[in-house]
């Protein structure tokens, strides 16, 4: 059974409001611009916009991790990061990270210590810090983006 086709509700908010564009391109600059893995930050990318469901991202994301040359089997396996054996313990860290700050809501200590820890393990502070960013920016978008019904396939955004 094909499922139905989605209908935007209506444009992306900073494609109603540009003003709003440039300055959140502009800190993602900044984040990429301070050391993180760009495979990562699009790891991290795809494993927060597959717990917050948005379609457009996943597309998105996965798409860009092949164009950079990522090997399938770790691409399809970012949702199960922990069982697959295709990731560093950098990028094992960088997703649990990107897990417990996309489900803040889910537990009494959100990002527990050991999370944090790992992460402050394999990233130094200016990393980590681009990391951080990039975790915020994907779940900032996520949410723009399922709110609006934004259908996936639809070129970058």
């Amino acid at each position: 059974m094909q499922a139905p086709i989605v209908q935007a509700r209506m444009n992306n908010p900073v494609m109603v409001i540009p003003d709003a564009l440039q300055p959140l391109l502009k800190v993602g600059e900044a984040a990429r611009e301070a050391g993180l893995p760009g495979n990562t930050a699009e790891m991290v990318h795809l494993r927060a916009a597959q717990i917050n469901g948005c379609g457009y991202c996943v597309d998105m994301h996965a798409r860009a991790l092949k164009d950079a040359g990522e090997a399938d089997e770790r691409i399809f396996s970012v949702a199960a990061w922990r069982e697959a054996p295709y990731f560093t313990d950098a990028e094992r860290a960088a997703l649990a990270l990107t897990e417990a700050a996309t489900r803040l809501a889910d537990r009494p200590d959100p990002v527990p210590d050991g999370v944090w820890e790992d992460a402050a393990r394999h990233y130094d502070e200016r990393t980590l810090a681009s990391l951080l960013i990039e975790i915020a920016l994907i779940n900032f978008w996520n949410r723009l983006t399922v709110t609006v019904r934004q259908p996936a396939g639809q070129g970058a955004g």
